[in-house]
């Protein structure tokens, strides 16, 4: 291949360079962000010998989008490039290394035209292996986001509710366990946790799944209630019992989150395999999604490819 693509990719726009071998500007163009400009892509790419036999390579800052989607969909190379790395490409054409669209976009290209050997472009994943690395993005930022909500709650319990983090102190999962968020839903504040009977502990034991140990853990968390600790003046405790319910429903969201996208990718890994294959190879690896179909603008009939 002669040419190569450059996208400057941004939220509602794109710019393109094409540029040939010899470093020579062919074309560039601004377009949309749907379906409309994808289509003025695919017909520029045309015109300067885009085939489904010979498919023009494209550089892009970006690895993920219905842009970066469509354009694996229709079979040629696409490489995300670092915009660390493109900066620093920058500097080759501009002594002022200013950043601009359609100069990003040629400089993108031209990363391609000198040096394709050193970056890697994305791999052709079948459409399963693709939902499979969505899902596992999102559980990894849901983790995350539990952590950060998490910490937050536990910081803000050592100020005025030490006794609730030491009785959930040596259990798995610590106050993130349903029955630790469970029971301070219910008792916010040390003054409501040292009023709480063993009957209601047993109760709250129970709503939040427990099914073993249960008066047991009851007695032992009464206890842990009762223990001497430093309090705060009770309107300042009430006031952080309240700031402690808002933090717990952040931190019971990202725990329903995290949990419901780890069932959502086990599902997909174990629901859609076959003996003896894997997610990488199952399906078509460029199968198009849907209103993503290359077959108008290229210059040749697309063969169909089976899906899974």
């Amino acid at each position: 291949m002669d040419v190569f693509c450059g996208i400057d990719w941004a939220e509602d726009h794109h710019d393109i360079a094409l540029v040939h071998r010899d470093g020579q500007l062919l074309a560039r163009r601004r377009i949309s962000d749907d379906a409309a400009g994808l289509a003025v892509l695919l017909s520029l790419l045309a015109e300067h010998g885009d085939s489904a036999e010979d498919p023009v390579p494209v550089a892009i800052e970006t690895p993920r989008g219905l842009l970066t989607a469509c354009l694996r969909a229709t079979g040629r190379d696409v490489y995300p490039i670092n915009p660390m790395a493109v900066a620093r490409y920058r500097g080759r054409h501009s002594i002022a290394g200013r950043k601009s669209d359609h100069g990003d976009a040629v400089v993108l290209a031209g990363v391609l035209r000198t040096d394709a050997h050193a970056h890697r472009p994305l791999p052709a994943d079948s459409e399963l292996a693709q939902a499979i690395a969505v899902l596992a993005r999102a559980q990894q930022d849901a983790v995350w986001e539990r952590t950060c909500a998490h910490n937050k709650l536990r910081s803000h319990l050592r100020e005025y509710y030490p006794a609730f983090l030491a009785a959930f102190a040596d259990a798995r999962g610590g106050i993130m366990r349903p029955e630790a968020r469970t029971i301070l839903a219910t008792a916010p504040a040390p003054a409501a946790a040292a009023a709480l009977t063993l009957s209601q502990l047993r109760s709250l034991l129970r709503k939040a799944g427990r099914s073993r140990g249960i008066d047991a853990e009851a007695t032992r968390l009464r206890e842990a209630f009762h223990a001497p600790q430093m309090r705060q003046l009770p309107l300042v405790e009430q006031a952080m019992g309240r700031q402690a319910l808002a933090l717990l429903r952040q931190l019971d969201a990202a725990c329903a989150s995290a949990d419901d996208l780890e069932q959502a990718a086990i599902a997909s890994l174990t629901s859609t395999q076959t003996p003896g294959s894997s997610p990488a190879s199952q399906g078509s690896a460029r199968s198009p999604a849907p209103g993503c179909s290359p077959r108008p603008a290229m210059t040749g009939p697309a063969s169909p490819t089976p899906r899974a």
